[in-house]
């Protein structure tokens, strides 16, 4: 059994490597860049995880530092889950985010200096921090790994600003061997990836694993009201015995449907981002650690759903991209064994989206109006809450949703820290124009609206569903 076999079984307990982990594990320790789309489960992690172990193994020269691998992720909400399973397997991993008290972090931080931890885990705006990157200089850093690349894309289906800084955070950690990870890209996003890294496309290499899951069943119900829509959750939950997965778009749909499986006495589990943290958290484990649960959920449930045994995943609504559907329906059937999922057309699912289209897509306008009124008013708009501001901003349309959309890019811009749930929103920067140009935010809109366009026509597709996702990833055709 060779070095990296090893590592493999008795670190990670696999027997053997899954398509081409192998040969992306190799180019890395070859200290060769690689970009990496893989679908969802399909060990995506191990990827980095591996060489940062053999990488540790390695002591910088004159020093009693080893080698630290960072992966810049966005899902803070997973990142203490995947240390400890790191943790588990006898990996020094850490992390360092906002979830953790001010003597927790300095303390990381004197670990990290010292020599501690082989891999670490963090936010892109972590690097905002002058005594952060100070940390980091301290240490040689072997490996970036940068989860959910496609955040780096505009064009992706969930844009972080500072992950367009990854060029820059390269820069700071000395420019190190570069691996960046996603299930989902279009050709575009893939580009854009690359362009964004500051790397030359001749230096780093695309490993596409395709995204082909034949033993998920494909599946799509035209529908005429929400009637049928319980039905075929029942039926197929019946048909498919094991853990089930049925997304909503809305959470007043959700709780409606909620209602009606209650009266029917059909046991089932609900979440939702309006649910308090402690209670999201109960439910997911629940879900996790136990089989046979169906949970009625909305897109906020996934993150950290790594179960094996989903034996079903539904859409009772049409989701806005090919790119949060394929992610949500990798969620099923892990373990190989056939797993269904099945979307529910019903036509007036697309005016739904429309307007969740038009209430992710603030103009200018309002993101000058918001900024606004947190200028002026923000002791009373911390006092009185999210609610106040909505007031304030749409007195006359309670309905409409902008201002969560608005004050998520503010976040993620930097603009705002804090949040009105702890009554602590401080204006950190002026508005950027990248939310002040009309035109930028007119082709965000447009972009986005051709996604929906694209699941509209995949709901309605009447040939092979597989034949289309591949065409629309850019992929070669399904033999």
């Amino acid at each position: 059994m060779n070095h990296l076999n090893r590592i493999l079984t008795q670190t990670f307990g696999h027997k053997s490597f899954r398509g081409r982990q192998r040969e992306i594990v190799e180019r890395l320790l070859a200290g060769k860049h690689a970009l990496v789309i893989m679908p969802t489960g399909m060990g995506k992690s191990l990827c980095y995880q591996l060489p940062a172990v053999v990488f540790a193994q390695q002591t910088k020269p004159n020093t009693i530092h080893r080698f630290i691998t960072v992966v810049l992720s966005p899902l803070i909400a997973l990142m203490k889950d995947q240390v400890d399973a790191l943790n588990a397997k006898g990996i020094s991993a850490t992390f360092v985010n906002s979830s953790l008290q001010r003597r927790e972090r300095l303390d990381r931080y004197d670990a990290i200096k010292s020599g501690q931890y082989d891999l670490l885990y963090v936010t892109p705006e972590r690097f905002r921090k002058m005594e952060f990157r100070e940390v980091l200089a301290t240490r040689d850093v072997s490996l970036l790994a940068i989860d959910e690349a496609h955040c780096i894309s505009e064009w992706g289906h969930d844009f972080r600003p500072d992950y367009t800084r990854v060029g820059e955070i390269r820069g700071l950690l000395g420019n190190p061997t570069t691996i960046a990870l996603t299930a989902t890209a279009t050709p575009d996003v893939q580009a854009d990836i690359v362009r964004q890294l500051g790397i030359d496309c001749e230096e780093i290499k695309t490993f596409h694993e395709g995204i082909e899951r034949p033993n998920l069943s494909l599946d799509v119900e035209h529908v005429i009201d929400d009637d049928e829509k319980v039905r075929l959750i029942l039926a197929t939950k019946k048909r498919h015995a094991g853990s089930g997965i049925v997304y909503f778009t809305l959470i007043r749909k959700l709780l409606e449907f909620s209602d009606q499986l209650t009266q029917a006495k059909i046991a089932h589990l609900i979440y939702h981002g309006e649910l308090p943290r402690n209670q999201r958290r109960q439910i997911q484990d629940t879900f996790m650690n136990e089989d046979g649960h169906l949970v009625l959920a909305t897109n906020a449930f996934g993150m950290g759903v790594d179960k094996d045994s989903i034996r079903c995943v539904l859409h009772a609504d049409m989701p806005g991209s090919l790119e949060s559907y394929y992610q949500e329906i990798g969620r099923a059937g892990r373990d190989g064994k056939p797993s269904a999922c099945l979307l529910m057309y019903d036509e007036r699912d697309l005016a739904t989206q429309m307007e969740f289209l038009r209430w992710s897509n603030p103009d200018a306008g309002y993101y000058e109006r918001l900024y606004d009124l947190l200028s002026k008013d923000l002791e009373k708009a911390n006092a009185f809450g999210l609610e106040w501001v909505r007031e304030k901003l749409h007195f006359k349309e309670r309905h409409d949703r902008r201002l969560e959309a608005a004050l998520l890019m503010l976040e993620r811009w930097g603009v705002v820290t804090g949040s009105f749930s702890n009554s602590n929103v401080e204006i950190a920067a002026e508005l950027p124009n990248e939310l002040t140009d009309n035109v930028r935010l007119a082709e965000k809109l447009y972009r986005d609206q051709q996604k929906l366009w694209a699941m509209l026509q995949y709901a309605k597709h009447a040939g092979d569903r597989r034949e289309y996702i591949h065409q629309y990833f850019g992929l070669p055709s399904v033999e």
